[in-house]
């Protein structure tokens, strides 16, 4: 199993960070940090530090000091599920997930996963299965199915489902294939800027300006992770598009919040204008969706030279499964991980990982990239594209090893992690909530601003 070091040095020399940082950092911690057989702790501890290094990077850019950084895996690990540790007014939500969404047996003997936690996603299923809303007719229309027959027609039927697969499965699937010769993160330049030079300010993210156009956790995450630094983070959403409530709440801490509908030319003409004046974009919708609205990688690049634009992806950007839909539990299922976790507890079927730490590792990759791109930007020019995918992170992971005896370590619970949480007001009632795990010597990180409702804002800078 790698170590979190040799974890953090690959991940920071591939994006092309100095060696003589590394230096820097101060691991504690040991695994099994949550009851995984899979090195979950590792990978939290390992992308947090990679943003939180990027950070003592552009710090140093801005003082000329460098600072220390400082991970504890526990923390880490917590951080790495915050959405279960969120309190307000000492309340948890019900639940996260719709009432027929999960795991299911095909007809065949396979195991699938749907994805019905947006209205849309749920209809498409009831309509495709002509079934009821509920777990028992869902089953037995699926019992009528061949589990790669269902995912195939229900992803084109506009759901999100999954088959189950073994890493050796996965493997020898062409999506699976198309990305074996990339990164976990790609940075790549793709148009000519001047160099711009760091905004001063008093933080090591002061006066970078950041649209998010992500949903759900791992995009929100990155976004949540750079306003923890001092970038001035604006959510832009559309009214008309579905939401998980308790997410957002969760991911919303240190940002604005705006509507843009992109089907409106207002809305266009909005985030236009709110792209003349960025320095990082940040969009998690599927390749290729923002470009019917001009908003494309090369699109911003012209309309704004030296942007960063960062991009996830369920599968990553390339092979026959780059558009299709996917969250971090339906990737977890297609690319063998939760067969190997039931494998690992002596289970037939799929196990669940103890967080989402595709979304949450991927979110911490995307800030990580981020940053690394702006440091570039300020001193190479240029416009930078960042792509990151769950598919890949997911690889990455796989690729920490794996922890013996894992699945017997202490699941923690709320009262387990009091040490960790802080206190702060919020429009919704009091928060009580993860604190950001990196720990800076110069720089401490917090969010100046509370979670707000969607579109309390208005569009503009």
């Amino acid at each position: 199993m790698k170590s979190a070091t040799q974890a953090l040095t690959e991940l920071w020399m591939a994006a092309g960070g100095d060696a003589e940082a590394l230096s820097l950092v101060a691991f504690s911690g040991a695994e099994p940090a949550l009851p995984s057989s899979f090195a979950l702790g590792t990978a939290a501890q390992a992308s947090i530090a990679a943003a939180g290094l990027a950070v003592t990077e552009i710090w140093k850019a801005r003082t000329g000091r460098a600072q220390n950084v400082s991970v504890d895996m526990r923390h880490a690990a917590i951080e790495f599920r915050s959405e279960r540790y969120l309190r307000i007014d000492g309340q948890a939500p019900e639940s996260l997930w719709g009432p027929i969404a999960g795991i299911y047996k095909a007809g065949d003997g396979r195991f699938v996963r749907l994805h019905t936690n947006f209205p849309h996603h749920r209809d498409n299923i009831l309509r495709l299965l002509s079934c009821a809303n509920t777990r028992d007719d869902v089953q037995k229309s699926l019992d009528g199915w061949a589990a790669e027959n269902f995912e195939t027609q229900a992803n084109e039927s506009g759901c999100v489902v999954s088959m189950m697969r073994s890493p050796e499965e996965w493997a020898r699937h062409p999506q699976s294939s198309a990305l074996a010769s990339l990164p976990v993160i790609e940075i790549e330049k793709i148009g000519d800027a001047d160099p711009r030079p760091l905004p001063p300010g008093s933080r090591p993210l002061s006066g970078i300006r950041v649209l998010d156009l992500t949903r759900i956790v791992a995009g929100p995450v990155g976004g949540r992770t750079l306003a923890a630094h001092g970038a001035d983070v604006m959510l832009i959403s559309s009214p008309k598009l579905p939401f998980v409530d308790w997410l957002v709440k969760d991911t919303g801490r240190g940002k604005r919040s705006a509507f843009a509908d992109l089907e409106t030319a207002e809305g266009r003409a909005a985030l236009r204008t709110l792209v003349t004046n960025a320095d990082i974009f940040s969009q998690a919708y599927r390749p290729q969706a923002l470009a019917r609205y001009g908003f494309s990688p090369e699109e911003l690049a012209a309309i704004r030279p030296g942007i960063v634009y960062v991009t996830l992806s369920a599968y990553g950007h390339t092979g026959p499964w780059a558009a299709r839909r996917g969250f971090d539990s339906l990737v977890q299922t297609a690319t063998g991980f939760n067969y190997e976790e039931g494998r690992a507890a002596g289970i037939e079927g799929p196990r669940e990982w103890p967080a989402q730490a595709l979304d949450h590792a991927s979110g911490y990759l995307m800030a990580f990239g981020a940053m690394m791109a702006r440091l570039r930007q300020s001193r190479e020019g240029g416009s930078w594209l960042v792509r990151v995918s769950l598919a890949q992170t997911g690889r990455w992971i796989a690729g920490l090893g794996r922890v013996e005896n894992g699945l017997a370590a202490h699941d923690p619970k709320l009262e387990d992690v009091q040490d960790l949480l802080e206190d702060s007001a919020s429009p919704f009632g009091a928060f009580r909530a993860v604190r950001h795990a990196a720990q800076f010597s110069e720089t401490p990180a917090h969010w100046a601003l509370p979670a707000v409702p969607l579109g309390t804002d208005a569009p503009r800078w």
